[in-house]
């Protein structure tokens, strides 16, 4: 089992930035990549951004390719999603992600049914 915790979210304004942290707890050592998800209301939960723990490689969605960036410590078990120039179409609840599955392909990680653990997720909300 692998337990995940997220901090770090808020309110910001509109061109500002948050960190947001899981740390993962349990059998880490089982775990391949992690990443974040996010749902707004009404809307279904959406890749945001990957990392696979070993090597590093990373995947991001589209819509924050170049404000976003995932990054991680392996001591500390923790992955890390720095948000830059938010925009209010951000807001939502931000979820972190672990799979203990390795993948040949990248795009897999993009897909939540890749990850079988779950943090309980974390409020962003950007004001314009």
């Amino acid at each position: 089992q692998v337990q995940l915790v997220e901090s770090g979210g808020g309110l910001v304004q509109a061109g500002g930035s948050l960190r947001l942290s899981c740390a993962a707890s349990g059998r880490t050592v089982s775990i391949y990549g992690m990443g974040w998800f996010r749902q707004a209301p009404g809307k279904e939960r959406e890749f945001v951004a990957a990392i696979r723990w070993s090597g590093g490689n990373t995947y991001y969605a589209d819509s924050v390719k170049g404000r976003f960036t995932i990054s991680r410590d392996n001591a500390k078990n923790t992955v890390y999603l720095q948000m830059n120039s938010l925009k209010p179409e951000d807001a939502a609840v931000y979820y972190c992600a672990a799979t203990v599955t390795t993948y040949y392909s990248g795009s897999s990680y993009t897909y939540s049914g890749a990850y079988a653990y779950w943090g309980q997720g974390t409020q962003v909300t950007v004001s314009s």
